[in-house]
């Protein structure tokens, strides 16, 4: 099992920075791949980023290239997004999630994904 945790939301102008973090808990975190999500008001869950168990692997959603790093510290059980140059469409809550059955690669279906944490808001204002 693995249980997550976000945190760092909150609101920011457009061109700022934020860094959300997901700390884990449990066995399963260092063989899981970690991705993140977001969800706006009325809108599906869309893929963000994700990391492979490593750290070695990283894919990124065409909304994120070039704005958004994914990055893993394994020793100390956090993943993080660092999101730069952001835009009022960033705003959403975002969501890390946990794949625990192949840690080596990263999907980008929410249905791979077997844990889920709370979710933290972002909010950019224009």
């Amino acid at each position: 099992q693995v249980q997550l945790v976000e945190s760092g939301g909150g609101l920011v102008q457009t061109g700022g920075s934020l860094r959300l973090s997901c700390a884990a808990s449990g066995r399963s975190f260092s063989t899981s791949a970690i991705s993140w999500f977001r969800q706006a008001p009325g809108q599906e869950r869309e893929f963000v980023a994700g990391i492979t168990r490593t750290g070695g692997g990283t894919y990124y959603a065409d909304s994120a290239k070039g704005r958004f790093t994914v990055s893993r510290d394994n020793a100390e059980n956090t993943v993080y997004l660092q999101m730069n140059s952001l835009k009022p469409e960033d705003t959403a809550v975002y969501y890390c999630a946990a794949d625990t059955s192949d840690g080596q690669m990263v999907h980008i279906g929410r249905y791979y994904y077997d844990y889920w944490g709370q979710g933290t808001q972002v909010t950019v204002s224009s």
